[in-house]
C-alpha cells in the first residue's frame, strides 16, 4: 500500500466490520491493562510470603501501580492529540510487556514495587488511549453500542482479576509469578492486531509537550497519594507528616495550575473546566472511582476473611457484580445508540450505586449469600450504567481536537478517586476491625493481647489462629467491611446529585465540533 493510499484509507470512515476488528485489539489490550491492577489482590498474601514482605509492602504493591497509572493518564491523553494514537497505544503495550516480565522475575519486594510503577505507566496509556481511539473511529451517536463492550471488558477485568489471581496461586504448577506473565501473550497479540486493523488519521503538526506541567501534575498527584496511603498507619492523620505532604501537594498543584495557564500546549487545558459537563463529570468520576476500586478490594477481603473462602472462591462469589456491570454496560450502550439519550442512564446508575453500597453497608459475616448477591448486583448495575457514559458525555461536549485530553481527564479523576478512596477506606477498615475484635474478645472473656496484632490493616491467616478466635476475627472483619461500604454510600449518593446537575446535550452524529450551547462554551473567549 502506498503512502497516499494509506493516508486516504485512514481518512475515510471505518465500516462496522473494520471498527469491530480494530476494537478486538483495543479490548484485548484494555483487558490485560486493567487486569494488572486487580489480579494481585487475592494473590498478594502468597506473593509477600515468598518474597518476605511486610504489611507496608502489601499496600505499596497495589498503590504503586495505581499511582503511576493516575499520574500518567493526562500525559497520554495530551500526547494523543499531538501524535499517532496507534503508535502510542502500541508503545504503552510494550511498556506493559517489559514491566510485567520484570515483575514476574522479581526477587524482593523493592524490585516488585518498582516494576509495578512501570506496569501502571503502561496500563495508564492503554486504558486512556483505548477510549480515545474509539472516539476517533466512531461519532458520539454511534459510540454507545461500542462503548458498551468497553464497559463489559472493564467489568470482567476489574472484578474478574481477583478470581484469576486466586486460581493462579491455588494452582501448584503455575505459581504467583504467572499473575504477571499471563497478560504478556495477549498483549503481543493486541499489538499485531492493532497494527493490521487500526487506521486513524495522524495529526500533522509539531508536538509541543508541556514537560514542566506534566512533571508538576505527576508530582502533586503522587505526593497526595503517598500521603493518603500512609496516613493512619505509618503516622497519624493529624501529624507533621500530613501537614508537610498535604501542603507540598497543594503547593505543587498550584504551581501546576499556573504553568498550565501559560503553556502553549498544556497537558490539562484549564479552559476545559469551563464546560459544565466536563467539570461535573470529573467530580462524579472521583466519587464513582471510590466505588469501583473499593468494591473490588473490600469484597475480596470480606469473602476471604469474613467468610473463610479460598482466593478462587472469593472471586467466584463476586460474579453477581461482574454480571450486573457487564449487562448494564452493554444494554445501556445499545439503548443510547438507538435513542440518543444518555443522562437517564447516569442518573439511574449513580442511584443504584448508592443503593447497592447502602445495602452492602448492612452485611455481616453471617449475611445470607442470596442477599449479598442482590446487593452486589445493584452496585454492579450502577457501575455499568455510569463509568463509560461519563466518558461519552465529555466526549460529546468538547471540540474534536481536544478529544484525547478531555477523555483522559475522566479516567484520571476516576483512578485518582479510586486510589485515594481505597487507601482512606482501608485505613478505616483497619481501625474498625481492631475496635470490633476488641469488643468480641471482651465479650468472650478472652485476653485482648492479640487484638492489636490483628487490627490496623494486618492480614491474619485464619488457618493458624486458635479455633476459639476464628469466629471472633471473621465477625470483626464482616462488621468492618460493612462499615466501610456504609461510609462509601454517601459518596455514591453525592455522585447522584452531581449527575443530576449535568445538562443533556444531543449526541453528535458526525466527527464535528459540538454546536454551541448556552451552558457549554465551545472555546475560550477571544481576548
Amino acid at each position: 500500500m502506498t503512502t497516499s493510499s494509506a493516508a486516504a484509507d485512514a481518512e475515510r470512515p471505518m465500516t462496522h466490520r473494520e471498527i469491530l476488528e480494530a476494537l478486538s485489539g483495543l479490548l484485548l489490550g484494555l483487558f490485560v491493562a486493567v487486569l494488572s491492577s486487580t489480579i494481585v489482590s487475592n494473590a498478594l498474601p502468597t506473593i509477600l510470603t515468598d518474597l518476605h514482605g511486610g504489611e507496608s509492602a502489601y499496600t505499596w504493591v497495589i498503590t504503586a501501580a495505581l499511582l503511576s497509572l493516575t499520574a500518567s493518564t493526562p500525559i497520554w491523553g495530551k500526547l494523543s492529540d499531538l501524535v499517532s494514537k496507534k503508535l502510542l497505544v502500541q508503545i504503552a503495550l510494550v511498556i506493559y510487556i517489559v514491566s510485567s516480565t520484570l515483575a514476574g522475575l522479581s526477587q524482593n519486594t523493592g524490585e516488585l514495587i518498582g516494576c509495578r510503577v512501570l506496569q501502571g505507566l503502561g496500563a495508564g496509556g492503554v486504558v486512556s488511549l483505548a477510549q480515545i481511539c474509539l472516539a476517533s473511529m466512531v461519532p458520539p451517536r454511534e459510540r454507545g453500542r461500542y462503548s458498551g463492550y468497553f464497559g463489559a471488558v472493564f467489568a470482567l477485568a476489574t472484578i474478574g482479576g481477583p478470581l484469576i489471581g486466586g486460581v493462579i496461586v491455588d494452582t501448584g504448577w503455575l505459581g504467583w509469578r504467572w499473575c504477571f506473565y499471563v497478560g504478556i501473550p495477549f498483549s503481543l497479540i493486541a499489538i499485531v492486531v492493532l497494527q493490521r486493523t487500526l487506521h486513524l488519521p495522524v495529526v500533522k503538526r509539531k508536538a509541543k509537550i508541556d514537560y514542566l506541567g506534566a512533571t508538576l501534575i505527576a508530582a502533586a498527584v503522587s505526593l497526595l497519594m503517598v500521603w493518603v496511603t500512609l496516613a493512619g498507619t505509618d503516622y497519624p492523620w493529624l501529624s507533621w507528616q500530613t501537614a508537610a505532604m498535604v501542603g507540598g501537594g497543594l503547593a505543587l498543584g498550584a504551581l501546576a495550575v499556573l504553568t498550565e495557564s501559560r503553556a502553549a500546549e498544556p497537558i490539562i487545558p484549564l479552559h476545559l473546566f469551563r464546560y459544565r459537563t466536563v467539570s461535573l463529570a470529573a467530580l462524579a468520576s472521583v466519587l464513582v472511582g471510590v466505588g469501583m476500586y473499593g468494591a473490588t478490594t473490600f469484597l475480596s477481603q470480606y469473602f476471604q476473611l469474613a467468610r473463610e473462602k479460598t482466593p478462587t472462591m472469593a472471586g467466584i462469589m463476586t460474579l453477581p457484580m461482574i454480571l450486573g456491570l457487564a449487562l448494564a454496560s452493554t444494554v445501556a450502550g445499545r439503548l443510547i445508540t438507538k435513542y440518543g439519550k444518555w443522562k437517564r442512564f447516569l442518573v439511574a446508575g449513580t442511584f443504584l450505586l448508592a443503593v447497592g453500597f447502602g445495602l452492602l453497608g448492612t452485611v455481616r459475616a453471617d449475611t445470607p449469600y442470596w442477599q449479598l448477591s442482590l446487593y452486589m448486583a445493584a452496585a454492579g448495575l450502577g457501575l455499568g450504567l455510569t463509568m463509560q457514559n461519563l466518558v461519552l458525555a465529555v466526549q460529546n461536549t468538547v471540540p474534536v481536537k481536544e478529544l484525547g485530553t478531555a477523555s483522559s481527564l475522566v479516567t484520571f479523576f476516576r483512578t485518582m478517586g479510586g486510589a485515594m478512596g481505597v487507601s482512606a477506606l482501608g485505613a478505616l477498615l483497619g481501625t474498625r476491625v481492631t475496635h470490633y475484635l476488641t469488643q468480641n474478645l471482651a465479650a468472650a472473656h478472652i485476653p485482648a493481647a492479640g487484638g492489636n496484632a490483628l487490627g490496623g490493616g494486618a492480614i491474619p491467616d485464619l488457618h493458624t489462629l486458635p479455633a476459639p478466635l476464628v469466629p471472633l476475627v471473621t465477625d470483626a472483619f464482616g462488621h468492618g467491611v460493612g462499615t466501610v461500604f456504609l461510609v462509601a454510600a454517601p459518596l455514591a449518593l453525592a455522585s447522584f446529585l452531581v449527575v443530576l446537575a449535568i445538562r443533556e446535550v444531543p449526541l453528535r452524529t458526525a466527527h464535528t465540533a459540538p454546536a454551541p450551547q448556552p451552558a457549554e462554551p465551545v472555546a475560550e473567549p477571544v481576548a
